[in-house]
């Protein structure tokens, strides 16, 4: 192997990528990046397909006055904003406590390995 300050050559690094691509620990990643994210990009789009909708063709609830000036679709709007910052949270902190350490076990098996 090379030594660590050395790259190594694109047969190696090409060789070595192929090994993780197909490792059980990078399968096993990958499905707990789908886990999370797909469910969450549906929750989220389902959402906001719901406020368009109902913005196009349920004007009468979506103008509703709550008070004051505030209708029905102005919350709703402003939750979209919510419910984007909310899912950033939830991925961030999943991320950090479930993805990043199995990525980090990961690559340090495979840095590990060129050494």
């Amino acid at each position: 192997m090379t030594p660590a300050s050395v790259e190594p050559s694109p047969d190696e690094a090409a060789e070595t990528y192929r090994e993780v691509h197909e490792s059980a620990e990078f399968e096993e990643l990958k499905r707990r990046f789908r886990r999370f994210v797909f469910p969450m990009t549906a929750l989220f789009l389902a959402w906001y397909f719901v406020y368009v909708l109902l913005g196009a063709y349920a004007h009468d609830f979506m103008s509703h006055k709550l008070f004051g000036n505030i209708t029905t679709g102005l919350v709703f709007g402003l939750l979209q904003f919510v419910s984007t910052f909310a899912i950033t949270l939830l991925y961030v902190r999943w991320a950090n406590r479930v993805f990043d350490p199995a990525a980090e076990a990961l690559a340090a098996r495979v840095k590990g390995s060129d050494a």
